[in-house]
């Protein structure tokens, strides 16, 4: 199994890097968390004009029918640079559902970024992204035992915006208001599968934006005359979250493979890499935190985006523990 992008694919993630390195993405970010939302709904009409809110979706109804390994290279682009927004739903796990259960009619306005989706999905997504903005917002249940009712309702909201660490992630409570579809405990799982891989993507972007942040810092900091990357504590712990977020990049790639075959490995190979590429990322956000020092703790710092996103995503689409029981059912 070959888990290596193609030229396209690394041309696709230079082309999303550039763009939104020359959109001042951490600016629009704090706008978005304080409720200014227009210059984020203007970045992601960009990002549409580049495709990548089309990736979900199918051909026939606009859409580009890209392949999960193709989802998953966009939405670790968007991680690296703390996209404010729905993306999770929006690009990934709305899309995947409104496939699966046959409404095809909002499809096209989510291709072109016109239209934006949020989610709940009880217990692991208890809470809905920014159901404010969102035009579509959908319930469904997961079961407390991993056994899904396969209800699919609209949603509406009951309450918030409910703080979340990072600051841009406005959460509200939702419930069912009205049956879209019943009986579908596949598609169900299916799109919450697909939204813990794209969360595991975030996660790893996000982890490789530290890295970089707190590499430039340490080749740039002096002390005692010499840069800081230069003393062995501070480069041998950058290279230990380097190779911890390359070992975590195969197994995302590989569970996007095995989510395309339908693989009753799928399931397991999502959980193994949410849980790997949280760790790295984690790891990331720790050691990026030692290097700036007391800096790094400042909200005004551009460590603070990349720092919380990862707080709240490794908890988000499905804790560690929820995940490792699901890697550990599966080989029982």
């Amino acid at each position: 199994m070959r888990f290596a992008l193609n030229d396209e694919q690394r041309q696709f993630a230079a082309s999303l890097h550039a763009l939104l390195t020359d959109a001042g993405v951490p600016a629009v970010a704090r706008r978005w968390a304080t409720g200014d939302t227009a210059p984020g709904l203007a970045l992601w009409k960009q990002l549409a004009e580049l495709g990548v809110t089309a990736l979900a979706v199918p051909e026939h109804a606009g859409g580009l029918g890209a392949r999960p390994v193709d989802l998953v290279v966009a939405v670790e682009e968007l991680g690296r640079h703390c996209v404010p927004g729905p993306v999770i739903e929006s690009m990934a796990a709305v899309p995947t559902l409104l496939v699966e259960i046959g409404h095809s009619e909002w499809l096209p306005a989510l291709a072109d970024g016109e239209l934006l989706a949020s989610l709940v999905a009880p217990p692991h997504v208890p809470l809905a992204l920014d159901a404010d903005v969102a035009g579509l917002m959908l319930a469904v249940d997961l079961g407390t035992d991993g056994a899904s009712s396969g209800s699919v309702d609209m949603a509406t909201v009951t309450g918030g915006p409910v703080r979340s660490v990072h600051p841009p992630r406005r959460l509200f409570h939702a419930a069912p208001a009205r049956p879209l579809a019943t009986d579908v405990p596949g598609a169900v799982v299916h799109a919450f599968n697909v939204g813990a891989l794209a969360c595991a993507a975030q996660l790893l972007g996000a982890g490789a934006g530290l890295l970089e942040l707190a590499t430039e810092y340490a080749r740039r900091r002096e002390q005692f005359g010499r840069p800081i990357g230069s003393f062995q504590a501070v480069a041998h712990q950058l290279a230990d979250v380097h190779v911890g977020l390359e070992l975590a990049r195969p197994l995302l790639y590989a569970a996007a493979l095995a989510l395309e075959a339908r693989s009753s490995t799928a399931a397991r190979d999502i959980s193994a890499a949410k849980v790997a590429a949280g760790q790295a990322a984690h790891r990331a956000a720790r050691v990026a935190l030692q290097v700036h020092g007391a800096l790094g703790y400042t909200q005004e710092h551009a460590l603070a985006l990349p720092l919380t996103r990862v707080r709240a995503l490794v908890t988000a689409w499905g804790t560690p523990a929820v995940h490792r029981a699901r890697v550990r059912e599966s080989l029982q």
